[in-house]
């Protein structure tokens, strides 16, 4: 109630309802978790779901002790939210630009998306922001992070997951508790992403066997093939947007690119892929500049900060550390670092 006051004293009457549904949906899945041993004596539980719980933990300890990552009560406890996401990402973008629409917060800064609790409301901004022109995108999100603010729980939707997405997501999220920047997302999930990778390597390297690493291996090797593509596209789009022509020019070459991009996935499934078909739901949307405005975002600095991580001898407590220090200053002096980073040979 205070956190909501608080929220409540810096919005303007049209966003109390937002934040509300915000703090509302927060508390409610704190509510829902339990603690993992409790879990595990629960005989109506199911033991394939034990079994994920007793993984989840060995990650979790793997997390602070052999990663550096904060040793907390984050992901010692697990809610089943009885939905298929934690909660639902709005991302929009004009028609003929990826400069996605910014929506601020309190204590939070500024983030190129608006997340909701319950999907029918994120529908319900989704068709107004579709009247005011945009073009959008609602996403499911498996998990977020309160940055060390609250006990975040494993959640019934990412604990099915296989071992090794598992410890990527529980590794990223634990990550956005050692940096955060206000305003700055590409840092953040940059940064968060490069934690993941790195971590999850060394867990499996330590714990898993060699077909769970060959297959997560194959299975990293596609999300990169997948990202490039559409980092490819997305360039294609922007340097249209550019261009000095007309607005129908525009709009004719912007379709001419999103066919050309259904096009090149197909090849990249059947050729590539041999038939793998693990990102069909993906390319079933109507995709557009909204869906690949918000890969950047994720993606686009990683290359940087393993440059830092190599720097510092992929010791990464001093990596968090020189992180850390970067994240003090503005953002003109860290993409400098960064850029310097990886032009370091």
């Amino acid at each position: 109630m205070v956190l909501l006051a608080l929220v409540i004293g810096c919005a303007s009457c049209s966003t109390v309802g937002y934040y509300a549904q915000a703090v509302q949906g927060h508390f409610a899945l704190l509510a829902a978790a339990k603690p993992i041993p409790l879990w595990l004596d629960d005989p109506a539980a199911p033991d394939d779901l034990k079994r994920r719980l007793q993984r989840a933990q060995k990650i979790r300890a793997f997390a602070s002790d052999d990663l550096g990552l904060p040793d907390n009560r984050s992901y010692t406890a697990y809610a089943d939210l009885k939905r298929p996401a934690a909660v639902w990402n709005v991302f929009a973008a004009p028609e003929l630009s990826l400069k996605l629409k910014n929506w601020c917060y309190p204590m939070f800064g500024c983030a190129g998306y608006r997340g909701y609790f319950h999907l029918e409301s994120a529908e319900e901004l989704a068709d107004a922001l579709r009247m005011e022109g945009f073009e959008v995108n609602v996403a499911p999100v498996p998990a977020y992070s309160t940055l060390g603010w609250f006990d975040d729980p494993l959640l019934n939707t990412f604990i099915n997951q296989g071992e090794g997405e598992l410890a990527r997501l529980i590794f990223h999220e634990l990550a956005h508790q050692i940096v955060y920047v206000k305003d700055d997302t590409a840092f953040n999930e940059s940064f968060a992403t490069t934690v993941e990778r790195v971590g999850v390597r060394r867990w499996l390297a330590a714990e898993s066997d060699a077909t769970t690493r060959a297959n997560y291996a194959q299975q990293e090797q596609r999300r990169a093939d997948f990202l490039a593509l559409l980092r490819e596209f997305r360039d294609l789009l922007a340097e249209n947007y550019a261009r000095e022509t007309s607005v129908d020019d525009k709009r004719a070459r912007k379709r001419e690119i999103f066919a050309a991009l259904q096009a090149a996935y197909a090849n990249l499934r059947n050729e590539r892929w041999g038939g793998w078909s693990g990102y069909d739901r993906y390319f079933a949307q109507s995709l557009n500049n909204a869906h690949l405005a918000a890969i950047g975002a994720y993606n686009d600095l990683v290359p940087n900060f393993e440059a830092l991580l190599r720097a510092e001898g992929d010791d990464l407590p001093r990596f968090y550390v020189h992180v850390k220090k970067l994240a003090q200053e503005d953002r003109e002096q860290r993409i400098k670092a960064l850029q310097e980073a990886l032009a370091t040979p």
